[in-house]
Parts: C-alpha cells; sequence; structure tokens
C-alpha cells in the first residue's frame, strides 16, 4: 500500500510522512521530487521547465518506481509530495490505481496565512518559490480527485497523523518519545528538508 500524504509547501507533508513512519513499523518514505532534482540538473538549459514536474519523464520515472516498490517490498510506502494538476496526478496515482496498486491519498489543507507562516518559519519568505505556489495549488485543489482533505490550521503533526492513520485503517504504534526528543526529531527532520528554489 502507498499513503500519499499531499499539500501545498508549508501544510506540513514532509513531518507528517515522517512521523508516519516513526509510527508504522515496516514502513518506507519515498520522495518523488528527488527524482526531479535529477532532471533539473542534468538537462539543458533550452530543454529546461520551469517545474520539474512538467517533464513527462518525471511523472514516468515515478509511477514506475510506485509500481516496482509495490511489486518488490513487503514495505508500506509513504510518499509526501505536492501535486496539484489533476492530470498529472492521473498519470501517477491513477495509473497505479488502474494497474491494482492500492494508493490512499490524503490533501492536507490549511489557509494562505498559516501556510506563510509555516514557510516564513523555514526561512521562505511571501516572494519565495514555495509561497508564489500556494494560490496554484488551492485551486487545484479543489478538484474532485484531490479529495480526503484533512484541514490542518488547528491540528497539530500528532492530530494529523492520528487521522491519516484512521482514515487509511493504519494501526500506528503509540508515540512514547519524550517532548523533547519529538521536537529534536521534528527538527531533524524540517532542517533536513528545507529546499530553495530560484
Amino acid at each position: 500500500m502507498i499513503i500519499w500524504v499531499n499539500g501545498a509547501f508549508g501544510s506540513g507533508k514532509t513531518q507528517a510522512a515522517h512521523e508516519l513512519q516513526r509510527r508504522i513499523p515496516n514502513s518506507y518514505v519515498y520522495d518523488p521530487e528527488n527524482a526531479g532534482y535529477f532532471i533539473r540538473d542534468n538537462i539543458p538549459k533550452d530543454a529546461a521547465r520551469d517545474d520539474f514536474q512538467h517533464y513527462p519523464m518525471w511523472r514516468e520515472f515515478n509511477y514506475s518506481m510506485f509500481k516496482y516498490m509495490d511489486q518488490e517490498s513487503d514495505q508500506l510506502i509513504i510518499a509526501p509530495m505536492t501535486i496539484s494538476n489533476a492530470a498529472y496526478f492521473d498519470e501517477i496515482v491513477g495509473s497505479l490505481r488502474r494497474d491494482g496498486v492500492v494508493v490512499q491519498h490524503f490533501t492536507l489543507c490549511a489557509s494562505k496565512e498559516v501556510l506563510l507562516r509555516r514557510l516564513r518559519s523555514r526561512g521562505e519568505g511571501a516572494n519565495s518559490w514555495a509561497a508564489q505556489q500556494i494560490d496554484r495549488c488551492m485551486s487545484g485543489f479543489s478538484n474532485e480527485v484531490f479529495q480526503r482533505h484533512i484541514d490542518t490550521d488547528h491540528l497539530s503533526i500528532d492530530d494529523v497523523v492520528e487521522t491519516i492513520g484512521a482514515l487509511a485503517d493504519v494501526k500506528l504504534l503509540p508515540d512514547n518519545r519524550s517532548h523533547a526528543r519529538k521536537k529534536l526529531d521534528r527538527l531533524k527532520t524540517k532542517f533536513a528538508h528545507i529546499r530553495f528554489f530560484g
């Protein structure tokens, strides 16, 4: 099974995915963005596009990766990835589902004000690439293919994780970490995954 955690930049996808991985035995976090960075860094400038999701090979590669992992691994795959283009979503998730792969998809939603505040907390201002994508993402997520929205404005990461676990019908291990350890783990996740775009 694949749990896809979607949402605008700043919605908490990465934190939620890594917290799920800590609490779901035999699970693995796969980041589809990594294929995009490889493409972006290895293509001539005159063939470059402003968003790596626009490259057909990014969508093809990630579909193939998910299909391979589903066939070859017994681990539950967790994918934190913003994707708000319904056609691109169908190329990956729709194709997987048509192939019989179980994909549980959740869109983490938050108000623009909250998203901007969260982005600022990781050093990205209102003019950053991530902030400039908010309106596009929020508009795209109104499409019914992105249903199963979880409003995170007033939810903690723990609440989000518990909600996803319940909706996906996945049993979560209890979280016995101390408050300090939990905070440290989340800081490590946050700083390990901050990415700046031009």
